[in-house]
């Protein structure tokens, strides 16, 4: 399961999802989006950083998808 951290208006936000939905075939993932919009503490955690990506509890990446990230982390996908 990833998680992406993000706010509905930010359009990075929406890129990393299209891109995650894009790989999903070739990784089998599910894909989890929570929107930090008005949850402080999530607000405080990732403020301006967002898109987050987060697997495992482990940051992936920011602001844009890095697949070379995925390909680590899923290394018997490749």
């Amino acid at each position: 399961m990833l998680k992406v951290y993000g706010r509905s208006y930010c359009t990075l936000c929406a890129d990393m999802m299209a891109a995650l939905q894009a790989l999903q075939p070739r990784y089998g993932y599910q894909i989890e989006w929570v929107d930090i919009e008005g949850i402080e503490e999530l607000e405080d955690r990732y403020g301006e950083t967002v898109p987050v990506l987060v697997a495992a509890g482990q940051e992936l990446c920011h602001y844009r998808l890095e697949v070379a990230r995925l390909d680590a982390y899923f290394p018997q996908m490749r």
